[in-house]
């Protein structure tokens, strides 16, 4: 195949995913990662795409910001948040994942007792303190859009914590498991995965068989919790919840 070729398929690829990953691109059109990786930098010379690590996004992506996104879903947000504070027991320590749908569980927390939330989301400060819940956050350096910590300084505080449960928001669910755009965002999620018990993966329909740019984490690495009929291809066991997706 022509280099020519390929760039112009390459391109049609990015266009179409919005971002594609260097192994996909690989994959699709059967050739090196150098060979994928010289035609990258052609296009991104030409300013038809820009390179980040790990693969490509187009020149003008944008992720939503979080005030955007919290009107997105609202209902399905609330219905999945009020289920996933119901499992939370009095005492315990949580961890609330930077995001929509984990911030709306806090004002169904507010009657737990001697319960203490560590996250990454600044956006959670605020409605933690409304509810007066005791709430450490961890450090690291502030991403704009989605007002989460994010940096080896925010992976690096996360090792002074334990607690008992995991709520995790995700861009996007799929066969291979669950996804979000960001590279930094994405060590932060694993990092928080490895520290508790009982990890909950909480996704609107919405994100279902949908592709991000970076996978964080397996399918069976915690309990897809959704407002809707959880497709099996979506459902893996839990082996630390002891649980498979739940359907509210």
């Amino acid at each position: 195949m022509l280099n020519i070729q390929r760039c112009n398929i390459i391109l049609e690829l990015i266009e179409k995913n919005k971002n594609m990953q260097m192994k996909d691109i690989v994959k699709t059109l059967n050739v090196s990662e150098a060979t994928v990786r010289r035609d990258l930098m052609l296009l991104e010379e030409k300013g038809k795409i820009r390179r980040v690590h790990g693969g490509a996004v187009l020149p003008d992506y944008i992720e939503e910001d979080i005030l955007s996104r919290r009107n997105i879903f609202s209902a399905e947000k609330t219905k999945i948040a009020k289920t996933a504070a119901a499992l939370v027991r009095d005492g315990s320590a949580v961890y609330l994942d930077a995001g929509t749908t984990t911030g709306a569980m806090i004002p169904f927390l507010a009657e737990k007792e001697r319960l203490v939330v560590i996250t990454n989301g600044l956006s959670h400060l605020e409605e933690l303190t409304k509810y007066k819940i005791k709430a450490y956050v961890t450090g690291g350096r502030v991403k704009g859009k989605t007002a989460a910590l994010v940096s080896g300084s925010a992976v690096l505080s996360l090792r002074n914590y334990r607690y008992d449960m995991a709520f995790m928001g995700a861009n996007a669910v799929n066969e291979e498991g669950y996804w979000t755009p960001d590279e930094e965002e994405a060590v932060i999620k694993s990092a928080a995965l490895r520290n508790c018990a009982q990890v909950w993966f909480l996704c609107d329909s919405s994100k279902f068989f949908k592709q991000s740019f970076i996978k964080f984490a397996d399918l069976n690495e915690g309990t897809l919790l959704s407002e809707g009929e959880i497709p099996e291809g979506l459902r893996a066991p839990d082996p630390r919840s002891g649980e498979r997706s739940r359907n509210l």
